[in-house]
């Protein structure tokens, strides 16, 4: 779980809000940036750090949950958020590693809930968020001209809500596919996370944007998917409403 190269986060400029408590939670490569109504770095820091002990030492039992590319069983015994990251890879068909983000960002924002009614935690392009007012996440998305310039509209989820991004072209993760964005909805991060994951390695080019969206449409917990190849874009999802971002 070591690695050297860092990916400056330039998006996090457009998350401005003098209503709440802005602040970064950095654990190796694990870089949180995290909104809610009070300062609670202490708190997220100590989740952070129990979960990533967590995952480590998963791995120290079985090396195949850090490098599989295809799913893996695991332990009975195993903690929850390896469970959820099992899980995840098995239904996408991609290794557990592929969940971890998404994972991480629902695990700490759910702890957070005690203490803030409305907390998001961002984790490179992987986002949860509880909210109880509607709220708008705008799709970083490279060089392409759609980038930060096409935001999702959303309606409150007080429950919490998933919204994971993955990249063939941007960012130091593993990807087999080309699109500038696969951004996935749905109610688990570690499933919007190995979804975003799938997805993105299928989309080649602007031609393969149809065919991934009609695979999502079938798997019923994603709630929504939005790619972006170049100047293209396609959408899918009643909880998907795109609106223009203004500079």
């Amino acid at each position: 779980m070591k690695t050297n190269l860092y990916i400056p986060r330039e998006y996090r400029v457009h998350c401005e809000n003098k209503c709440f408590v802005q602040f970064e939670v950095v654990q190796e490569q694990s870089d949180l940036f995290i909104i809610a109504k009070t300062d609670l770095y202490n708190k997220a820091a100590e989740v952070l750090r129990q979960l990533r002990q967590e995952i480590k030492s998963y791995i120290a039992l079985d090396e195949r949950f850090l490098t599989s590319l295809s799913p893996v069983k695991v332990l009975k015994c195993a903690p929850e958020i390896i469970k959820d990251m099992a899980f995840a890879g098995e239904r996408m068909n991609v290794g557990p590693m592929a969940a971890v983000a998404g994972a991480i960002s629902e695990y700490v924002a759910r702890s957070l809930s005690q203490f803030s009614e409305q907390v998001i935690v961002e984790n490179g392009g992987d986002n949860f968020i509880i909210d109880r007012e509607p709220f708008t996440v705008g799709i970083y998305a490279g060089d392409s001209p759609l980038s930060m310039k096409i935001g999702i509209e959303i309606e409150p989820q007080s429950d919490g809500i998933a919204v994971c991004t993955s990249s063939g072209t941007v960012g130091h993760s593993l990807s087999f596919g080309r699109a500038d964005a696969v951004t996935v909805i749905a109610k688990s991060g570690s499933l919007a996370d190995a979804g975003a994951t799938a997805i993105c390695n299928m989309v080649k080019t602007e031609d393969d944007i149809k065919k991934a969206l009609d695979y999502a449409h079938n798997i019923k917990k994603i709630l929504g998917l939005i790619i972006i190849v170049n100047d293209k874009i396609g959408a899918i999802g009643s909880i998907v409403k795109l609106k223009p971002i203004a500079d």
